[in-house]
Formats: structure tokens, C-alpha cells, sequence
């Protein structure tokens, strides 16, 4: 059985490329989310369209493969919870993507190793080692730097700095706790199933968001033409990633090969500076890379 499942799994170097390729498509769509923003789109109607679409692709997906969409017993009510989760963390990121530099939300929310090892601790689960607690502060020193926290604690900088900086980091905690039930409470649903009930409920819940009016311009349409091909843009590239990787990730050897999707800051940072004109300081850049290298040290596995 085990040369079987070695021999279903893409070539090392195809896994890499494809993940690097699929992390691009993520940090699109983040860009393209921004300019739709800057251009009057609703964060709701970004979100809706994201997940509705998708939901839609995957759909037809599981129905052309004939997967049952039964759940376990016990599983539903997490099933839920782990929906909202998400909805709640795809609404803090691009409410932070809307406020700050793009690469530095991402780089904020792609704090979430660190957050789900010390839940896991603090739920019972096994206490960090020293080579974890190390890596945790090397990520933490450069945030410090990426964040320029000191000019933004003087006041010279971005007033929407500290609450895009605190949306990113409640996206990266709600991902975290969600990322801990689905390995904790819903191992025995299968991914698609839970993928295609995810997506439904994230849909679900912008729709009642929009309807209740808790965001009053959370429904707003592109004031532009270049508004809409922003918000097709990050349909597009969303939907295209989180198809990609629903339908490669059991030959993608994840264990080994998840660390190259922390790429997506680095390639937001580039796009950020080429199509928006995001440019961070030198020291920002010595920060961002830290975080990186922390991160996937962090979650870096070697191969058994």
C-alpha cells in the first residue's frame, strides 16, 4: 500500500512548482481584492461572489465523482462552526487587505502555525518545543520590523494601520482555531465534503451579513469598469487555486511540501509594488523575510 501511495503523488519538483504556482493565484486574488476595494466594492459582495462561485465548481465536481455528502455523527455542529470560522476569517483579511499594504495582511495573517501550535498546547495537546518557542520568536521579531511598529506607535504613518493590523491578526486566530477542529473534530469528514459544506456556509453567511445590514456598504458594486474586472479577476484566481489544490492536494504530499505556500507574501509583496505601488522600506523587507523563513521553518517536515 505504501508504494501505491508513492507512486500516486507528483514528481518533487511538479508538487513544488504547482503549490508555488498556486500560492501566485492566492496573492492575486488578495491584489485584485484591494483594487476592487479602492474602486468601492463591498467586502461582503467580494466574498460572496468568491464563495459562490466556487462553491458551484466544486459542486459539480463532487456530483460528477459521486461522493456521498452524508456527514459523521457528531460532525455536524462543528461542520458549522468550522464554516463561520472561516467566513469570519476570509471578512477580518480582506477588511485588513482594504486598510493596509497588502503583503503585510497577508504577512499578519500567515501567522497561524504559530497560533494553532499554542492552542493545541493550551487545549492539551503537546507543549512546544524550544526549537518551536525559537522559531515563534524570530517570527515575532520580524513583525516588528515588517510592521515599522515603532513609526506607527509615534503616529507617523497610516491611521487605519492599527485596525487593519488587528483584523489581519483576528483572521490569523480565527484560522488557526479553525484549522485545530478540523484536526481535532472533523478528521473523519471527508476533505470534499467538507470543503463543498465550508464554501456553502461562508455563502451563506455573507448572504444574511448583506441582507441584515451590518455592514451598510458591505454590498456595494465597483463604482468602475476597473472595479468589476477586479472583482472577476479574484473570482477567477480564487476559484482557479482552491479548485487546483481540492482536487491535487492527495498527490501534493502536503506534509513535506506545505511550507511553499508561504511564498504568497512574497509574491503579494512583489505584485503589491508593480500594480499598486505598495512600497515597504528596507527594513520592512528584512522583517517580511524573517517572518517567511520563521514560518516555514515552523512548519517545515522531514520526510519520513
Amino acid at each position: 500500500m505504501a508504494v501505491a501511495a508513492s507512486d500516486s503523488l507528483f514528481p518533487r519538483r511538479l508538487a513544488v512548482a504547482l503549490l508555488a504556482l498556486l500560492a501566485c493565484s492566492f496573492a492575486g486574488n488578495h491584489i485584485a481584492a484591494r483594487i476592487a476595494f479602492d474602486d468601492d466594492t463591498g467586502v461582503l459582495l467580494a466574498i460572496l461572489c468568491r464563495s459562490g462561485i466556487t462553491f458551484l465548481v466544486l459542486a459539480s465536481l463532487v456530483l460528477w465523482q459521486r461522493q456521498p455528502l452524508s456527514l459523521p455523527v457528531g460532525t455536524r455542529r462543528w461542520q458549522l462552526l468550522l464554516g463561520l470560522l472561516i467566513a469570519s476569517q476570509s471578512l477580518c483579511l480582506y477588511s485588513a487587505v482594504a486598510r493596509i499594504p497588502v503583503a503585510l495582511a497577508l504577512l499578519v495573517g500567515n501567522t497561524f502555525p504559530m497560533l494553532l501550535a499554542l492552542l493545541t498546547w493550551a487545549l492539551g495537546g503537546p507543549r512546544p518545543t524550544r526549537r518551536t518557542v525559537l522559531f515563534m520568536g524570530l517570527i515575532l521579531c520580524g513583525l516588528v520590523l515588517a510592521l515599522d511598529v515603532p513609526a506607527h506607535l509615534a503616529g507617523k504613518a497610516n491611521p487605519h494601520w492599527l485596525l487593519g493590523v488587528s483584523l489581519a491578526f483576528c483572521a490569523a486566530c480565527v484560522f488557526a482555531c479553525a484549522l485545530w477542529i478540523t484536526d481535532h473534530k472533523l478528521a473523519a469528514v471527508r476533505g470534499p465534503v467538507r470543503s463543498l459544506l465550508t464554501l456553502l456556509i461562508v455563502f451563506a453567511s455573507m448572504l444574511v451579513a448583506g441582507a441584515s445590514g451590518v455592514m451598510p456598504a458591505g454590498l456595494a458594486l465597483p463604482a468602475s469598469g476597473n472595479g468589476w474586472i477586479a472583482l472577476a479577476s479574484l473570482v477567477v484566481l480564487y476559484g482557479v487555486a482552491f479548485t487546483l489544490l481540492f482536487v491535487c492536494v492527495p498527490r501534493l504530499n502536503m506534509a513535506q511540501n506545505a511550507p511553499v505556500m508561504n511564498v504568497e507574501p512574497i509574491a503579494t509583496l512583489l505584485l503589491g509594488w508593480a500594480l499598486l505601488d505598495q512600497r515597504l522600506s528596507t527594513w520592512q523587507l528584512v522583517g517580511g523575510a524573517v517572518v517567511v523563513c520563521g514560518i516555514v521553518l515552523l512548519t517545515y517536515r522531514r520526510a519520513s
